[in-house]
């Protein structure tokens, strides 16, 4: 018979692979401009946008699946250690609570920002200074609901990448991995917290795509190896 934990890997690989793959690809078309921070460009390319609707319902769909592959990794895990159980604990539940925060955070911006900009787009000039204002004060409950939402997910993928590592279901670098991805998110979280969508954004989002891609192959590989290896127990 095959140990309940293996199966129980293999669903959260599953479901951390997708969930990155999904969001990735989403964001690939998503609308803006070079400077997210300047709002007359990136207003007007998102005004400009016929698929904005179904690209937020892909990162949505993306993150929850990544969330789901968090929850399932705590799951799989078993800790029996009691101060890694609680971290592990606790991973989970950020998870949790930053995927609910990310479903208010794409009614903002997948909804009630489209609403306002393609306001502003169609109004006659001398109501476009207030219809911008609206825009744009929807933008900044955007720059706070993006900056706790990523704070939380890096507290996820910080704590569960410890238990993680030193649980040593898997190679522990997938935990290592997973830490390195939370710490850039959490770096997010304070830069779009402090200046918004700002270039100084660039290198932890670059770090934390790179790092939780790698996880996320690593961890499929290796529950692949796991239900491989039950298979030739039980051959054997």
């Amino acid at each position: 018979m095959q140990e309940p934990r293996a199966g129980t890997f293999r669903l959260a690989a599953s479901l951390l692979l997708a969930g990155v793959l999904a969001s990735i690809l989403a964001g690939a078309f998503h609308a803006g401009s070079h400077d997210a921070n300047d709002h007359i460009a990136s207003f007007t390319a998102y005004a400009n946008s016929g698929i904005w609707t179904a690209v937020h319902l892909g990162q949505f769909v993306g993150m929850a699946l990544v969330c789901a592959a968090l929850v399932s990794l705590w799951a799989a895990l078993e800790v029996r250690q009691h101060a890694v159980a609680w971290v592990a604990r606790f991973g989970a539940l950020s998870a949790a609570a930053a995927l609910a925060l990310y479903a208010a955070l794409q009614a903002v911006d997948g909804v009630a920002l489209k609403r306002a900009v393609d306001a502003w787009a169609a109004a006659p000039e001398p109501e476009k200074a207030a219809r911008f204002a609206t825009a744009e004060g929807i933008r900044w409950l955007e720059w706070g609901m993006r900056s706790y939402q990523s704070l939380l997910l890096g507290a996820a993928l910080v704590l569960l990448g410890i238990a993680v590592a030193a649980t040593h279901r898997v190679p522990r670098i997938i935990g290592l991995l997973m830490a390195l991805s939370g710490l850039a998110y959490l770096s997010q979280g304070w830069i779009i917290g402090e200046s918004g969508f700002s270039d100084a954004n660039s290198v932890p989002t670059l770090v934390g795509i790179l790092a939780i891609v790698a996880a996320s192959v690593w961890l499929a590989v290796s529950a692949w190896r796991m239900k491989q290896a039950t298979a030739a127990g039980h051959l054997g």
